[in-house]
This record gives structure tokens, C-alpha cells and sequence, in this order.
């Protein structure tokens, strides 16, 4: 590992100013970062440490009926606070089908959502890669790359974000609070990350010293907790990153579809919000007809970057089948097996 400087602010506005000098990096639980930093992909000069900040560790619904979430409130805390999960049931499922158990009790909310992709030849310093060495090149086009993009991907980067909770937020419309020298600024979760283009290296809004302080949920996202699920298809069932996943949320009335939310994960540089097939689900009776047209919708733009052609397929049979976990309606206590294909179905709900 590469020597830097240690620091530890005493504030919000110390840490940003830390924060600002080149080649900085914050640091929350480190488990993402400090792996990268000892493998020599990322070599900060700089940690500032945020762990000690006061008033990012909370959990609160807001007069507007709103949930905030401190950027230090641990991913293990959040799944499990009874109040969050009954109002967010997808979100608590997405965060307890990542990682471990151990992971989970130090990772940190403003941590999952700045956590660097697991592509190999990222990782591997001596592979060719855009987002570490802007310019370089990117060994996963025409590499080994069956686990990498099938939406949203640039001919400079095929990567895929890793992150499960990112997912259902992102179904869900969430609202990441920024903080940095010219003060606060709000920014939806679709527009937080960044697709490759031309500049891969660059995967969120944030500029130089900017830093995650919350996350919000808007009040109407919880309405929709009577019909929420995420599904996630992986090489194994613990401790793996998706080859496939979707979050879903219905409002179903008199028999149809009146709203839909539905994000993908593990197929984009991004987590992908699929509008067009929310579109083609409102007014459609709840069903395999309704299900398998969105899910048509949802990779109808999907082109194979290499190995990776079976997760257009893939993507739409999760889409497909955690419509069909949602409409049948939110289990009343979590899954075994949160989130994995092999958990058992609800009643009604068929293979796809």
C-alpha cells in the first residue's frame, strides 16, 4: 500500500476542506476502498477520515413524511430498523442480500453508493482500464467479460456498478444529499451516477471535496410498500454481485396497475431505472402477459458487450418474476434467503 496522509476532522465543513486538496479520498468504513488501496488500484494521498462526524448516523422521517438517512448509518442498522424496512421493504431486502453479515455491520449508506466496480481488470493493475487510467485502454472489451454491461455500456467502459441498495433506491426516486464549499445541493439518484461515454473515469456528479451527507425517500415511495421486491440471480447465493437484479414496486387498484417502479442492477454501469417498462405496465391487469411485455421493454435497447448475451435473457426473467413476487404483495416478514432466486415463492407466483 502506498503511503498517505491520515486525517481526522472534527466537522462537516473540515472534512470538505480536507477533502478538497488533491488526491484525496473519504473514508467511511473502508471496505471497498482501503481492498483497492492495497492492491494498488486507487492510491490516495489523502484519507479523511468521517467516521467520528456527528449528525450523519441518524434515521428520520421529516415533517413532509419524508425518511432521511444519515451517510454513516451502517447498512446492517438500516435493514433492520422495524419502522424503515416496513415503510421500505424493497430497500431492506436489496441491503441484506449484499455481502456478508460482517460487511453489512460496518459498511455505511454514503459508502454503498461510492463503492468502485468489481470489473477484474479494474482491479488488476496491470490490465488496461479507463476508469483507474483514463486513456489506457479497456481490457474487458474483448476480454473475459461475461459478467459485464448489456445496457448503458460505451466502447471505453463495459463495467457494471455493483451495488444492490443503489437499486432500490433507485426504483424508488431517492435523493442524495451533497455537501461541499459552496454549500448543500440535492441530486436524484438517476442523475447522481454517470454513464461511461467518453469519460469512464468519472462515475458521479460529485466534484473535488463533495461529499454524500444523505440519502432521502420521498413520502410517496412509501405508499407503495404493500407491493414491493427486489430478486438478485448470482453465482452463488451469499456473498456474490449480481449477474442480474431488479427492484420493483406496484400500486395495483381494482385490478390493474396504476403505478410502477422498476430498476435494474448487475446489467448497467449504473443502476438503470427502466421508465419504458413502467410505462407499459400502468393500466395492464396484474399478470404473465403484463409481466413478460415490461420485461421486453426493459432490455429492448440491450446489446451484448462480448460473453454476456445470456443476461439479456437473464434481466428479463428477474424482470418477469419480481413482478410477479411484487404483485402478489410485500411477505409480512422478511425472506430466509432475502432476495435470492432460491427463496420460496409466494403463493400463486409460478417459475418464469
Amino acid at each position: 500500500m502506498n503511503l498517505f496522509e491520515y486525517v481526522r476532522p472534527a466537522s462537516v465543513a473540515e472534512a470538505i476542506a480536507a477533502a478538497g486538496e488533491p488526491n484525496s479520498a473519504y473514508l467511511g468504513a473502508g471496505t471497498n476502498l482501503l481492498d483497492l488501496m492495497k492492491g494498488g488500484a486507487l492510491t490516495p494521498a489523502r484519507l479523511v477520515d468521517l467516521t467520528h462526524l456527528p449528525d450523519l448516523g441518524s434515521i428520520e422521517t421529516l415533517p413532509d413524511g419524508s425518511t432521511r438517512i444519515g451517510a454513516l448509518v451502517k447498512n446492517a442498522a438500516l435493514a433492520h430498523d422495524t419502522d424503515f424496512a416496513k415503510r421500505f421493504p424493497v430497500v431492506a431486502e436489496a441491503l441484506l442480500s449484499g455481502a456478508s453479515a460482517q460487511l453489512r455491520n460496518a459498511a455505511t449508506v454514503g459508502g454503498n453508493l461510492m463503492q468502485r466496480t468489481r470489473c477484474p481488470y479494474f482491479t488488476d493493475t496491470a490490465s488496461a482500464c479507463n476508469k483507474r487510467q483514463p486513456g489506457s485502454g479497456c481490457d474487458a472489451i474483448g476480454g473475459e467479460n461475461r459478467s459485464h454491461a448489456v445496457l448503458g455500456w460505451s466502447e471505453n467502459c463495459i463495467a457494471v456498478h455493483p451495488s444492490d441498495f443503489c437499486v432500490a433506491l433507485t426504483a424508488l426516486g431517492a435523493i442524495v444529499e451533497i455537501e461541499g464549499t459552496t454549500g448543500r445541493r440535492e441530486v436524484p439518484i438517476t442523475e447522481f451516477f454517470l454513464l461511461p461515454g467518453d469519460t469512464p473515469e468519472k462515475e458521479t456528479v460529485l466534484e473535488a471535496g463533495e461529499m454524500i451527507v444523505a440519502v432521502r425517500l420521498p413520502a410517496e415511495a412509501a405508499k407503495l410498500a404493500a407491493n414491493q421486491r427486489y430478486l438478485k440471480v448470482r453465482e452463488r447465493t451469499s456473498y456474490a454481485f449480481a449477474l442480474a437484479s431488479a427492484a420493483a414496486a406496484l400500486t395495483i387498484e381494482n385490478g390493474a396497475i396504476t403505478e410502477a417502479r422498476l430498476a435494474l442492477g448487475g446489467v448497467a454501469p449504473k443502476p438503470w431505472r427502466a421508465s419504458e417498462a413502467e410505462a407499459a405496465l400502468v393500466g395492464k391487469a396484474p399478470g404473465k402477459e403484463a409481466f413478460a411485455a415490461a420485461a421486453e421493454a426493459a432490455f429492448a435497447e440491450a446489446k451484448p458487450s462480448g460473453d454476456n448475451a445470456y443476461k439479456i435473457e437473464l434481466g428479463k426473467r428477474v424482470v418477469a418474476r419480481v413482478l410477479a413476487m411484487a404483485a402478489a404483495g410485500t411477505p409480512e416478514r422478511m425472506p430466509a434467503l432475502p432476495a435470492s432466486a432460491f427463496a420460496p415463492l409466494p403463493e400463486g407466483v409460478v417459475n418464469v
